[in-house]
Formats: structure tokens, C-alpha cells, sequence
């Protein structure tokens, strides 16, 4: 199961659970969680959003569905992570802004599941940087230009590769050395 649900089915799950995050705040804090080491448990809303009190998904629900289908898409070796961000079709501030939230959401999720000091690469170090800083950018930057739709593109393709050369630095080379002791 690789396929995400649909950003409507995530907001309306999120709603049903009390959750006041955006889809996009969901996939990125759950794949930093996830990328840093984080357990895969079904009550992930609780320790990806810190908030003990949060219930689990239902099985078979939007949010238990993207919970496996991010598993799954991290560990396939065919990279074929992709981002959840925003509607199909909506306007570039739109996807623009719920990337740099999907950011930031993702590096609360990463702080929240690594070491104090993971173990990252020269690469990891730096995309992680990287991550830092979209997460403080800003969609003002952005107009509906056919550059900025390719800029847009650009850098969703970085984060899609940032994401999974952390996952790699974590949680593939932590089995990796495992594996050699």
C-alpha cells in the first residue's frame, strides 16, 4: 500500500480526531518522525503532533491509511516517496504555502524522534539544513509566473530527496550498522 489518500479524506479524518493541522503539517511531521527513527504505531497523531492525549486512528482509516502508506513508501527501493501537500489544481500560494508548512512540520517530527545528535552524513547534515530553512521561507516570494511553477517543482523534488537520503542516514544506516555488529 504506497498510494496516499486523498488530501480531502486526511482533513476530514484530522476534523473527526480534533486535530487542528492541515494535511500537509500531517505528512510532514509524520515523515519526520519517521525519517529520524520514530516508531511506526498506530497512535503516530500522539507522538508526532506531542500530545499524548490524541487518539489513535481508526484501522483502515485516512489517517491509519497514510501512516502505512508513508511506511511503505520510505522503505521502497524505488524511491517512490512523494509529498502531500495541497489539493490537486489549487493556486501556487496554495501549494506553496503547505510546502513550507509540510517543512516545518517535518523537522518538528524529525526533532521529536532523533537523538539528541543523529548520525547524519556530510549530505544529511546539510539537507537538513536545507529543510531548516524553507521551513522560514515564505509563499509572498511566489506570483503564478511559469518560473515560480518550476521553482515550485524544483524544490519539492529537493524535499522529496532530502527526505529520503535522512530517512537513509537514520534509520537504513542504523540497520546497516546493526546488521554489522
Amino acid at each position: 500500500m504506497t498510494e496516499l489518500p486523498a488530501v480531502h479524506d486526511i482533513l476530514q479524518a484530522s476534523r473527526a480526531l480534533g486535530l487542528a493541522a492541515s494535511a500537509a503539517e500531517l505528512h510532514g511531521g509524520l515523515c519526520g518522525w519517521l525519517a529520524a527513527g520514530g516508531a511506526d504505531v498506530q497512535a503516530w497523531p500522539a507522538k508526532v503532533l506531542a500530545d499524548d492525549g490524541l487518539p489513535a486512528p481508526e484501522p483502515g482509516s485516512a489517517l491509519d491509511r497514510l501512516r502505512q502508506a508513508v511506511v511503505a513508501q520510505l522503505e521502497d527501493r524505488d524511491f517512490a516517496f512523494e509529498l502531500l501537500l495541497a489539493e490537486p489544481g489549487a493556486p501556487l500560494q496554495a501549494r506553496t504555502d503547505a510546502l513550507f508548512d509540510w517543512c516545518r512540520a517535518f523537522l518538528g517530527g524529525f526533532g521529536l524522534a532523533a537523538d539528541k545528535r543523529p548520525v547524519l552524513s556530510e549530505e544529511g547534515e546539510e539537507a537538513l539544513q536545507d529543510l531548516a530553512r524553507l521551513a522560514q521561507a515564505s509563499s509572498d516570494q511566489f506570483d503564478s509566473a511559469d518560473e515560480d511553477e518550476d521553482a515550485l517543482a524544483e524544490i519539492e523534488e529537493f524535499v522529496r530527496v532530502a527526505v529520503l537520503l535522512l530517512h537513509g542516514d537514520c534509520v537504513m544506516g542504523a540497520r546497516h550498522r546493526q546488521r554489522l555488529n
